[in-house]
């Protein structure tokens, strides 16, 4: 297999997720990267023994030396301090912001050709650091942003109308970390579309699940931290196959929606090579509001930072 992926972080949760997940799809040879060196190790020998059962000739590697990943196409950062109940993602801002500079010094080192997903929080401030740190092109630096996010607005509008969530396509813009930075992520209600009829859910039918919907998926990292304990976050995907998907997902605006010079989640095209397209949609005034005051958040944390 030529395509290669480390995982930086890949003994935590969301890394160890990620690393199965490419492996067993057999999408590229996997690199398991992190300070916790021995169960690195462990888990990666763990997912390629399991394979052969997936039906996947994907290789596995892992442990504490930034050797193992060079050449990599593809570098997925999730290390991080976990976020706690009743603590906010500014607290683990400056803490971050280090495990960022030692992180990106090694990924450069060693792969300097490659693409870096970023999926440490504050997400949109950590994708803005590690882009300055690198020196990359914006292409090659990608915030793990609205994915979930749309996913969880999906699944709460596919509840509240009792339809399958394939029927419904929703996306969120904005910074991924809104509601820690005293403002909320804007989610445009005429973009969730039910497949099925072809309509806005701003229709009759679906009206209703608007105000269950965009709350609950605006509040689920906390009700899931609270239920759950500390757990970090993460989809942790490119697209190393090139399929030119429209995702949403934090990357550095020039101008694009009146954004410069600073990350935010808004729809990209994806391919091998990084972000292809920033694709701008038309954005009611409201919706513009509640997008700028997400930005204004985001440049709060950046200015700390200095980046």
């Amino acid at each position: 297999m030529n395509r290669k992926v480390t995982v930086v972080g890949g003994a935590g949760n969301v890394g160890a997720t990620v690393v199965r997940s490419i492996a067993n799809r057999e999408l590229a040879d996997v690199v398991s990267i992190d300070i916790a060196d021995q169960k690195a190790a462990g888990v990666a020998l763990d997912i390629a023994q399991a394979c052969p059962v997936e039906g996947s000739d994907a290789r596995v590697v892992g442990g504490g030396d930034y050797a193992l990943s060079a050449g990599s196409d593809i570098v997925v950062i999730t290390s991080g301090v976990p976020r706690k109940p009743g603590m906010s993602r500014d607290d683990l801002l400056n803490v971050n912001y280090k495990i960022m500079q030692d992180v990106t010094a090694n990924v450069v080192k060693h792969s300097p050709n490659c693409i870096i997903i970023v999926v440490a929080n504050p997400l949109d401030a950590m994708a803005q650091a590690v882009y300055k740190l690198s020196g990359f092109p914006r292409e090659r630096v990608i915030g793990m942003a609205g994915v979930l996010d749309s996913a969880r607005m999906r699944t709460f509008i596919a509840m509240e109308l009792n339809v399958s969530v394939d029927n419904i396509h929703a996306f969120v813009l904005g910074a991924t970390a809104t509601r820690w930075c005293r403002c909320r992520a804007t989610r445009p209600w005429r973009a969730s579309r039910l497949r099925s009829c072809c309509r806005p859910t701003g229709s009759r039918r679906s009206a209703s699940a608007r105000p269950t919907a965009v709350p609950r998926s605006r509040s689920s990292w906390d009700e899931r931290v609270v239920r759950a304990g500390p757990l970090r976050r993460g989809d942790g995907r490119g697209d190393p196959e090139d399929t030119k998907k429209i995702l949403p997902c934090s990357v550095y605006l020039q101008g694009e929606y009146g954004v410069k010079d600073q990350f935010l989640g808004v729809p990209v095209k994806l391919g091998a090579t990084g972000v292809e397209q920033v694709v701008e949609i038309t954005l009611t005034d409201e919706e513009r509001a509640a997008l700028m005051k997400s930005a204004g958040a985001v440049k709060e944390l950046v200015t700390v930072i200095g980046v």
